[in-house]
């Protein structure tokens, strides 16, 4: 374990019903969290992140990876997936952003679900207790709305100041009740072509 790892934290989130109708299948959504030293901690303004990064990332990717596939009972459960940083209060954002937004941390997540799509995310600044959210959508295609998901959860003694608390969600499945449709009809319906969506 890298020595800057104080501890990590999984927590599951199972939804039987919804709007007052059960759901015809539970949707099950899990986090994984590393609460980490904050290698910037203390040295003032850094205008290299890199070497840290380099050194930090693959390893939380690697670790929570592995704690959310286990939780899970494999890659290929994970339909939805999102990452999201809390960064302590003497921190940079550009600090919780640095281990989260790059292919050395990604990637891990990526490779072992089988995604396609990049990861959403998440990045703030807090104390200790701050709600950490995690948003999520479909690990195959950004425009499945059913799996827009939020996991939200809390560490009550973390971040401390000096922290980051870097975090994974995964979604076994969409919405209980989804019925706003995707992306694609609203593209059909306004005249866009879907496989260029920003285009007018």
């Amino acid at each position: 374990m890298h020595p800057d790892i104080r501890k990590t934290f999984v927590t599951t989130e199972t939804i039987y019903s919804d709007g007052g109708k059960a759901a015809t299948t539970p949707l099950v959504m899990i986090a994984a969290a590393a609460v980490v030293k904050n290698p910037w901690a203390g040295e003032g303004f850094v205008e290299d992140l890199a070497p840290k990064i380099r050194e930090m990332a693959p390893v939380l990717g690697e670790l929570l990876t592995g704690l959310i596939v286990k939780e899970a009972g494999g890659g290929d459960k994970v339909v939805a997936y999102g990452k999201s940083a809390v960064v302590g209060l003497n921190g940079e954002l550009e600090h919780a952003s640095a281990l989260i937004h790059t292919l050395h941390f990604g990637n891990h997540y990526r490779s072992a679900v089988k995604g396609k799509t990049y990861l959403a995310f998440n990045n703030t600044r807090g104390p200790a207790n701050t709600p950490i959210l995690v948003p999520m959508m479909g690990t195959d295609d950004e425009g499945t709305r059913e799996h827009y998901l939020t996991m939200q959860f809390n560490i009550n003694d973390a971040p401390f100041s000096d922290e980051i608390v870097i975090a994974l969600g995964a979604a076994l499945g969409g919405r209980p009740h989804h019925r706003i449709g995707n992306r694609y009809l609203d593209l059909k319906e306004l005249g866009h072509d879907q496989k260029n969506p920003a285009a007018n």
